[in-house]
C-alpha cells in the first residue's frame, strides 16, 4: 500500500480500498485503469456512489490522475467528460 500512496492523489484510505479490491501496486492500478479500478471499488464499497455526484467524480478523477501522474483537477477536459459519462452510466443515467 505504501507504493500506492506514492502516487499522486492516492491517500491512505484510497490505498486501503484499492488493496481490498486486489489493486495493491501502482502497476496494478495502471493495468486496471481508472474505470475498472473504480468499478471494483463500487462493487465492494457501494456507498462510494451514494455520495454527492461531485464526490463520486473526484474519486474517479483521482484514480485517473494517479495513473497519469496529474492532479485530479488537471485532467484534460475530454478525459473528464469521458469519465463523467462512465459514472453516469454506472448510476443508470
Amino acid at each position: 500500500m505504501a507504493e500506492l500512496r506514492s502516487m499522486r492523489n492516492i491517500g491512505r484510505e484510497m490505498a486501503r480500498k484499492l488493496a481490498a479490491v486486489g489493486i495493491d501496486t501502482p502497476d496494478k492500478l495502471r493495468e486496471a485503469g481508472s474505470t475498472e479500478a473504480f468499478f471494483r471499488l463500487k462493487v465492494v464499497f457501494p456507498e462510494i456512489c451514494l455520495v454527492h455526484l461531485y464526490a463520486l467524480l473526484v474519486h474517479l478523477y483521482a484514480l485517473e490522475g494517479a495513473i497519469e501522474d496529474l492532479d485530479y483537477n488537471r485532467l484534460p477536459e475530454n478525459r473528464r467528460l469521458e469519465l463523467k459519462a462512465f459514472s453516469d452510466q454506472l448510476r443508470g443515467r
